[in-house]
């Protein structure tokens, strides 16, 4: 299982000085070196963590893969056509959310989405959809032009018992079986940690895991390289 280490949290602390430090480029860098398959970025709407400089500097200087979160504008469109990163994770977006809620309204929107995918394709760009661990919504992703479907682990973040637990494990279970056989990759990600990480190195249809705030909060006492093993030993265990 490959870890993918989103940045974010880096340009949230630099912002709050509005200076230099610390620089999201610098700690995209670390965590190549420290052993993440790739690198995670979220280009708001609103700019609140990462800018779009910091995405070309990030795009200029990784060797491993940019995979650039996004919501369905046409902004984004053309940055994500103008960038190229190796991978676009469409995402919803509310400005007044702290962080991502859910899944994507794939169902909603289908219509429009499958003329937005398409000409992210045509570029060489492959499409993953953030969804909820549920076979409507994966269906629909592969029938938009999805390669990839990231299932949303927040509701298993966020149970309290061990039965609650092993009742959205199993759910995240069946959707990635689904996933794989309808021909997706399967990744996942939202509120994983040291604590709740170790259950998805049995799901092996799972390839990555994307994780962000948590490895930034736990690099703030032990540092960056430090935080990563800790949850590349947990899944490669």
């Amino acid at each position: 299982m490959r870890l993918a280490v989103n940045i974010d949290h880096i340009a949230t602390l630099r912002n709050a000085r509005n200076e230099g430090d610390p620089d999201p480029v610098e700690a995209a860098l670390l965590a190549e070196r420290s052993g993440a398959s790739g690198i995670v970025c979220h280009l708001r709407e609103d700019r609140r963590h990462i800018r779009d400089n910091d995405l070309e500097r990030v795009r200029a200087s990784i060797r491993t893969k940019l995979d650039l979160e996004m919501a369905m504008t046409p902004e984004m469109q053309a940055i994500a056509i103008r960038t190229r990163p190796e991978l676009v994770t469409l995402v919803p977006e509310k400005r007044e959310e702290l962080t991502t809620e859910g899944g994507f309204a794939i169902k909603t929107f289908f219509e429009p989405l499958v003329e937005f995918i398409k000409p992210i394709r045509d570029n060489g760009i492959l499409v993953s959809m953030f969804v909820e661990p549920e076979e409507e919504a994966i269906t629909l992703s592969r029938e938009a032009g999805a390669d990839i479907v990231e299932l949303h682990t927040g509701p298993y973040s966020l149970c309290k018992t061990e039965a609650e637990h092993e009742r959205e494990l199993e759910r995240i279970r069946k959707a990635a079986r689904f996933a794989r056989s309808a021909g997706l990759a399967v990744v996942a990600g939202h509120g994983l940690n040291v604590r709740n990480i170790a259950p998805f190195r049995e799901i092996t249809e799972i390839e990555e895991v994307s994780i962000g705030h948590a490895i930034i909060a736990r690099a703030a006492f032990i540092g960056l390289p430090a935080a990563i093993g800790e949850i590349l030993d947990l899944i490669r265990r």
